[in-house]
């Protein structure tokens, strides 16, 4: 089986989201593209998970309402379960969002182009940015909005769980990516537009997401956490491309904090079950040379591959707030690629 994606994040949209993640809200983002066609504390895990939630805006629903079996219903329940897993604030399903998000999938197809950004003129336009189509499609104005943007294909036909499954971890396998499962957002909406190519499912899915919440607990919270499994072993295809990488690099570790916070990493280590230690990449916004990352998280990952289905521990140092902390936990990856 041969999976084609590829990774991109639009400078444009960062940089709206940096600017406003400095003003308390917070989001990430980013697109992929098919190829060819405060508490701030010391302790060895996320402890005490929790959140502040706001109200919820205009079309948020208490339970999710996707089509059973449906890649919307796979996508935003695995969003969830990392999410939940580590601490951080889960979804809720907001149908505006939901309408964006559709919308903006469907103009991937209709343009041959996934990305974060539409062109006004182009067959389906309905706005530039994610939070001018959310504010489209009556998302209220006042709240923070922003999202990620994918394409998927592979020469097989897959269940629509796994395509759900591959979507996100092409996401929390990406440098600047995984934000989708660490940001402390509150809403979201999914979207996917599927057509053919050479036989099989080209899928182009949107993840729009907003409304600024707090995670709580023992922060920085870290995405894995202790205990996760599954995650892929290695990825490629992110633009930028991350820095010290050439090829495949390793699922990165995110350390985030709140959207007031700042976070900053000064070490961190990662071994194999034979004790061999791996080589990393240390990023926070003091030294990222895209400028991509914003001052309440940090990331380490591995600049080359890790293996599959294999288990590793880390032990990261840093500090909240100028305060310093100490996280120790094990992982396992599965085995696919991002």
């Amino acid at each position: 089986m041969k999976k084609l994606t590829t990774i991109s994040l639009s400078a444009l949209t960062v940089a709206a989201v940096l600017t406003l993640a400095a003003c308390g809200g917070g989001g990430d983002g980013g697109s992929s593209q098919p190829a060819g066609n405060n508490d701030s504390g010391s302790g060895n895990n996320n402890v005490g998970g929790g959140t502040t939630t706001p109200t919820p805006p205009t079309g948020t629903v208490a339970t999710p309402q996707y089509d059973t079996g449906s890649v919307q219903l796979a996508v935003f329940n695995q969003v969830n379960k990392y999410r939940s897993q580590c601490g951080f604030p889960t979804f809720q399903q907001n149908t505006i969002l939901d309408q964006a998000a559709a919308a903006h999938a469907s103009y991937g197809l209709q343009n041959n182009v996934i990305g974060d950004n539409e062109t006004t003129g182009n067959p389906g336009f309905t706005g530039m940015s994610y939070a001018d189509r959310a504010a489209h499609f009556g998302f209220p104005s006042s709240a923070f909005s922003t999202g990620v943007s994918s394409g998927f294909y592979t020469n097989a036909t897959l269940s629509n769980d796994q395509y759900g499954k591959d979507l996100v971890d092409g996401f929390v396998s990406g440098v600047y990516h995984v934000a989708l499962v660490t940001w402390p957002e509150t809403v979201a909406g999914v979207g996917v537009a599927t057509t053919t190519f050479n036989g099989f499912p080209q899928l182009s899915a949107t993840i729009a997401f907003g409304v600024d919440g707090k995670s709580a607990g023992s922060m920085p919270l870290t995405f894995p956490c202790n205990g996760v499994t599954g995650i892929p072993y290695a990825a490629s295809g992110e633009r930028p491309t991350p820095p010290g990488t050439s090829g495949q690099w390793g699922s990165p570790i995110a350390v985030t904090g709140n959207t007031s916070d700042k976070v900053t990493l000064q070490s961190a280590v990662f071994v194999d079950q034979s004790g061999t230690q791996i080589a990393l990449k240390m990023l926070d916004s003091t030294n990222d040379p895209n400028k991509l990352l914003p001052a309440f998280e940090a990331v380490a990952y591995p600049v080359s591959a890790l293996k599959p289905n294999s288990t590793y521990s880390a032990t990261l140092n840093g500090t909240i707030n100028g305060t310093p902390f100490t996280r120790n936990f094990s992982f396992t990856t599965g085995n696919t690629v991002g």
